[in-house]
């Protein structure tokens, strides 16, 4: 019995290091050895007026690093960020993904960047690698972030370090498997960067805009387990816990079809980012009103007219009505019976 006990466990053995091997080969030696990640350089970003003053406009209005990188008061709908706490860092409510860690990005030495390098800071930015070689987990959109200029990137980076420092000890981030070692395979080093294209019309500058800096697709397109459903961007349907509410809620569709914002001007456009309310109601604020409120007329105009020129999709998504399971993104939403696949 002994040697069959132990025939078998050899046999388990064997059939656990093929699987290992097999699952090595799929997703790559990284899931072991770490991200790919570049050597950090001796750059350093000079410090002007012109890059505290851009570098606070990106941070605390386009991208929004705030959110994430900040405590708010959860159970106020407007999420209004605890004063003292900017870029403190705050463990996020996703339970269901492990424990996920926006870090403290103040310049605090012990318990923020405060050692880091410039070219660090760039690396996690725009490449997803930490100080420590740590991959990090792409919440934090850097695959979206390395469309940056140069110039931006460094004026982010500048104001960064300007900001009080806050001494906030958190956690690391720990994720679930196999989302542990998937994380691993993300990052790919950025040696260079291609020139931007001239933006000379309200829509390139809103494409900017919305695709580098703000990343209006990352919550108004539907995923399946992380990948933006095909035919469906800016559609609406992504998922939000919102600790408000007390429930799931869903985003909106923000393309020109009626079952979008093709009801929307500028002006109503201009107005909804302002105040985070349309007429009769106030919006979530898991959108992050409270930074898209201090955009400029021009930069809101710019992605009005970028969002224009998407291509409408049609997908009712509403928040107030009962959630009913939707055959184009196969989530459960308000208005989700109503929508129907090409040809139905």
């Amino acid at each position: 019995m002994a040697i069959r006990a132990r025939t078998v466990v050899l046999g388990i053995l064997g059939v656990l290091v093929l699987l290992f091997f097999g699952f090595i080969t799929k997703m790559g030696w990284q899931v072991v050895l770490g991200p790919k990640a570049r050597a950090v350089t001796t750059r350093k970003f000079e410090v002007t007026q012109a890059r505290l003053e851009r570098g606070k406009y990106v941070v605390e209005s386009q991208s929004h690093c705030f959110f994430c990188h900040s405590q708010h008061t959860l159970t106020d709908p407007l999420f209004p960020m605890v004063e003292g706490k900017k870029g403190s860092g705050q463990e996020l409510p996703i339970p269901e993904l492990g424990q996920v860690v926006a870090p403290n990005i103040s310049p605090d030495p012990e318990t923020g960047i405060g050692k880091w390098t410039d070219d660090e800071i760039a690396r996690a930015i725009q490449e997803g690698v930490d100080k420590d070689g740590r991959a990090l987990f792409p919440i934090m959109p850097y695959m979206r972030f390395r469309n940056y200029t140069d110039e931006d990137l460094a004026s982010v980076i500048v104001y960064i370090r300007s900001i009080p420092p806050v001494r906030n000890t958190l956690p690391v981030t720990k994720l679930n498997f196999p989302l542990n070692f998937i994380v691993k395979t993300i990052p790919e080093p950025l040696t260079s960067h291609a020139p931007q294209p001239p933006r000379t019309t309200p829509e390139a500058r809103g494409e900017y805009i919305v695709e580098a800096t703000v990343g209006c697709g990352d919550c108004h397109t539907p995923t399946n387990q992380g990948d933006p459903l095909p035919g469906l961007g800016f559609g609406g349907g992504e998922s939000f816990d919102d600790p408000s509410q007390g429930k799931t809620i869903f985003s909106a569709n923000i393309t020109m079809d009626p079952s979008g914002i093709a009801h929307y001007d500028e002006a109503l456009f201009i107005n909804t980012m302002r105040t985070g309310q349309v007429p009769g109601r106030i919006l979530t604020h898991i959108m992050p009103f409270e930074a898209f409120k201090n955009m400029t007329d021009d930069d809101l105009r710019d992605v009005f007219a970028y969002l224009k020129a998407r291509p409408p999709v049609k997908h009712r998504v509403s928040n107030v009505d009962p959630p009913t399971l939707c055959v184009l993104c196969n989530k459960k939403h308000g208005l989700g019976e109503l929508n129907r696949k090409a040809g139905q």
